[in-house]
C-alpha cells in the first residue's frame, strides 16, 4: 500500500504476519476478485471504525472474519443447507484450526461471520465481532458513508477498488451463492436478494411457521 494511502487510513493497513499473508493468499484463490477486493475494504473500514469508536482489538483476527466473511458464496464452501454466513464461519475456523489459532481466538471469528448479516446485534458484542458488521455495513449498504472522511474512503478504494457497478454486481454474487437454497433466507436480510432476482419468491413467514406448528393453541 502506497505510503499516501497507509497515511490517510492513520496507520491501518492489511496485516503483513505469517497468518495474515496465508489469509491473503487463501482468499485471493478461493474469491472472485469482486468479493476479494469487497473483503479487504470490509476489513479496512472496520479497522477504521475501531479507531473512531477506541475500541482494541487484534487486527488479525479481524481479517480473518473480513476476508472470509463471503466465503460460503462460493461453490467449494457451499453446503446444501445451511446458511452462507455459516458456511463462511466453518470455513475460516478449518483455517485457523490448521493454523493453530487460539479456539477462543477462532469463535470470535466465527461469530463475526456468523452475525454479519444480523443487525442489531453484533455492535454489543466483542469488537472483532461488532467490526466485522461494521465494515460490511459500511461497504455494501453505506450506513456509516459520512462517518469516514473523503480521504480515508478515497484511499481505500484506490487500494481496492470498487467495480463501475459494484451496488448490482454485490447483490448478484449474493444471488449466485445462496440461489440454490433459499430456505436459509428465512429470517435475514438475504432473503431479499431472493424476492429480487425472483418476482415469484414466497418467503417464509414466522407468524405462519407459529400457527402451522403442531401446537393444539
Amino acid at each position: 500500500m502506497a505510503t499516501h494511502i497507509a497515511a490517510s487510513l492513520q496507520g491501518v493497513t492489511i496485516p503483513d504476519s505469517k497468518l495474515g499473508r496465508a489469509i491473503t493468499e487463501f482468499i485471493r484463490d478461493t474469491e472472485t476478485e469482486l468479493l476479494f477486493n469487497h473483503s479487504s475494504r470490509v476489513y479496512l473500514f472496520g479497522a477504521l471504525a475501531g479507531r473512531q469508536r477506541d475500541l482494541t482489538f487484534d487486527p488479525e483476527l479481524l481479517y480473518a472474519a473480513a476476508m472470509f466473511h463471503d466465503v460460503g458464496l462460493m461453490p467449494a464452501h457451499s453446503s446444501p443447507h445451511l446458511r452462507f454466513e455459516v458456511d463462511g464461519a466453518n470455513a475460516a475456523r478449518d483455517f485457523l484450526t490448521s493454523h493453530k489459532v487460539d479456539p477462543s481466538d477462532i469463535e470470535k471469528v466465527w461469530t463475526g461471520i456468523a452475525l454479519h448479516t444480523t443487525p442489531g446485534v453484533p455492535e454489543f458484542m466483542h469488537p472483532v465481532i461488532a467490526l466485522t458488521t461494521a465494515g460490511v455495513e459500511m461497504d455494501v449498504l453505506g450506513l456509516t458513508y459520512d462517518w469516514y472522511p473523503d480521504a480515508q474512503r478515497e484511499a481505500v478504494v484506490a487500494a481496492f477498488p470498487r467495480t463501475q457497478h459494484f451496488k448490482e454486481d454485490i447483490i448478484q454474487a449474493f444471488y449466485d451463492g445462496i440461489k440454490h437454497k433459499p430456505d436459509t433466507t428465512f429470517g435475514n436480510v438475504k432473503a431479499d436478494v431472493i424476492a429480487d432476482k425472483e418476482p415469484h419468491f414466497h418467503r417464509g413467514n414466522f407468524c405462519a411457521v407459529i400457527r402451522g406448528s403442531h401446537w393444539h393453541a
